[in-house]
């Protein structure tokens, strides 16, 4: 009955306001009585924009790799035609597993150098007390903010043995892993060791000197408690470092030839090359043709690494952003 008699009223009150407001002063007044729609429409102009933004381009290169190269200039918003081959052409024309192979081999290895190195540093900075550990840990966060191409030229003439430092030159690491590697783990750990110092200073001093008084070193407490119970944090680190080296593009396409060995065994002789992913997917490209749609497809296939990581890491990689973020 209540429900019933308020009705008229407000309906008598808006129809007495309607000639002195326009439409965007009531929306307004309804906004500021009832802000849970605001908030609702606000998430979901945000969640499709997002959508949108992020799942589109994934999107456009699976129309690009249905289309065939042909009609690949007339294509719209759908396939022009239907071409799932294109996702078999890629090994069939290029070795394409094989630089595939190069970057998980390059993200693996940089990701555990970085891991074991930025394990230690964040001990330090994480649970040790010394003189200037802030400006020193602001030191290396800001290392990670500079170019890559201000370590281009020096990095260049190093890695090909142009450095000579009392009669000894440098080695040549041109078209090696390390040409790569050395810089990967340069560029990326500085954001691991901050990663991973949050973490470690919130472990309790009390395990890890009940660890010590069983007998254990400080380096042995690290690896058999710290590490153990920092878990979301180490994931998070590895995973980004992982996922930055393995899409990385601009090193990797100066210090390699961009070829590969002949075969998938040829990665372990000495005279193999490192081209990664991104190299092979350029390889689609001739002097006279260019196949968007295997370019595309080979996009995709390289891609699926990574996505897998994702799927099955998003939880340790909320966890150890969230918590990483609420240390107290």
């Amino acid at each position: 009955m209540s429900a019933s008699a308020d009705t008229p009223l407000d309906t008598e009150e808006e129809e007495e306001e309607g000639p002195r407001r326009n439409v965007l002063q009531r929306w307004t007044r309804r906004a500021i009585e009832n802000p849970g729609n605001v908030y609702r429409a606000m998430f979901y102009v945000a969640a499709a924009f997002f959508m949108v933004t992020t799942l589109f381009p994934f999107y456009w290169l699976l129309v690009l790799a249905l289309t065939p190269n042909r009609f690949i200039y007339h294509v719209g918003l759908l396939p022009n035609g239907f071409n799932p081959a294109a996702f078999i052409e890629v090994f069939q024309v290029l070795p394409f597993h094989i630089y595939v192979a190069n970057s998980l081999i390059l993200a693996i290895g940089t990701t555990v150098i970085v891991l074991l190195i930025a394990s230690l540093a964040g001990y330090v900075f994480g649970r040790l007390e010394f003189p200037g550990r802030a400006p020193l840990m602001l030191g290396v966060l800001a290392i990670s903010y500079f170019p890559p191409a201000a370590f281009l030229l020096p990095l260049f003439s190093l890695f090909n043995g142009n450095i000579v430092l009392f009669g000894v030159s440098s080695p040549e690491l041109y078209n090696t892993p390390w040409a790569m590697m050395l810089p990967f783990t340069a560029l990326f750990m500085p954001l691991s060791i901050f990663i991973l110092a949050t973490f470690y200073g919130q472990i309790p001093d009390g395990l890890e000197d009940a660890a010590r008084i069983e007998g254990t070193t400080r380096i042995g407490a690290l690896f058999r408690v710290i590490m153990p119970l920092s878990a979301p944090g180490v994931a998070t680190a590895g995973v980004l470092t992982f996922i930055s080296v393995y899409n990385e593009f601009f090193f990797s396409f100066l210090m390699t030839d961009g070829l590969i060995p002949a075969t998938l065994a040829g990665i372990a002789s000495s005279q193999n090359h490192w081209a990664p992913l991104v190299q092979g997917i350029i390889q689609y490209q001739g002097q006279y043709q260019k196949f968007y749609n295997l370019m595309a497809a080979a996009s995709i296939v390289g891609v699926l690494p990574v996505a897998i990581l994702v799927v099955v890491a998003q939880e340790k990689i909320v966890s150890g952003l969230t918590q990483g973020a609420l240390k107290e």
